[in-house]
């Protein structure tokens, strides 16, 4: 018996997927509503999260942040079963999945933080990523359950925290990347270049895959061996602002990126590869 506690946008979809591969699913989410509509799938909802983990084996959690993981747990536990195994697919901090690991291990139960790397339609469809670390026994255990989920399982081994770690980095990526793109879009509507022509470029040339040739870089300490020096790369930054602002607009990631460059330059990097705003985070 599973139970899913917080049935949102990607939780509904998950305990959806359960229902389609033959599973019993037990649901509550703090919206009765969204909970309720579950049922016309075959799952059952409960209006007390206590009543919704009796009996259940596996309780997977996809909540907001630490505070209402914290919050739901706690309101739960009357319910635990003995053996009962907690995944939580919550992205909270890493020191939290932490503590709850200790905490719950403290209490006599199993908590294990899984999140992942899919959107609502990835859950339904079971593919996507989701990221473990932790008891490895735990996790030999229950990877066959969660492979179900997902499409790919990434074991991070016994730290019990990794995997909270490694989902704040994938999604920092992920809005640095967006805000990139914004600042991308904003500065073509200022040039008067169309969406058009920005994918032709695109389709040509894919910034995607220097990735790994950029992360070793940084991480090399070889700085001063530059493909691109600080002062021109800060250069080029500047005349993007002026441009954006010439057309009528601003941009949001670059201004920062900017400053941190300056900071670099005052420090006596201008000549090295602009890669060195990184120095400090790598060493």
């Amino acid at each position: 018996m599973n139970a899913f506690i917080g049935t949102g946008l990607l939780g509904s979809n998950f305990v959806r997927a359960m229902l389609q591969k033959g599973a019993q699913v037990q649901v509550w989410n703090r919206t009765a509503e969204k909970a309720k509509a579950l049922e016309q799938y075959g799952a059952k909802a409960f209006d007390n999260v206590a009543d919704a983990v009796k009996g259940a084996d596996r309780i997977h959690l996809t909540l907001k942040d630490d505070a209402s993981v914290n919050e739901v747990l706690e309101q739960a536990k009357a319910g635990f079963g003995r053996g009962a195994i907690i995944i939580d697919h919550t992205t909270t901090t890493a020191q939290g999945a932490a503590e709850r690991t200790e905490l719950w291990k403290g209490r006599g139960y199993t908590y294990i933080h899984a999140p992942v790397f899919m959107g609502p339609q990835n859950a339904l469809e079971s593919t996507g990523n989701m990221m473990v670390s932790g008891d490895q026994e735990v996790i030999k255990q229950i990877t066959p359950e969660l492979a179900k989920m997902t499409g790919n399982v990434l074991n991070f081994g016994t730290d019990n925290n990794k995997a909270a770690g490694i989902k704040l980095i994938g999604n920092l990526f992920l809005i640095a990347m967006t805000a990139g793109v914004a600042d991308l879009l904003a500065l073509s509507k200022a040039l008067g270049i169309s969406i058009e022509e920005i994918n032709t470029l695109f389709a040509s040339w894919n910034p995607a895959g220097l990735l790994p040739a950029r992360l070793k870089k940084m991480t090399s300490g070889t700085f001063d061996q530059p493909s691109w020096e600080l002062s021109m790369a800060r250069k080029d930054a500047g005349l993007m602002m002026q441009e954006a602002e010439r057309g009528g607009t601003s941009l949001a990631a670059i201004p920062a990126i900017a400053a941190e460059m300056d900071k670099w330059i005052a420090r006596g990097h201008g000549s090295n590869d602009w890669t060195v705003i990184a120095k400090d985070a790598v060493e």
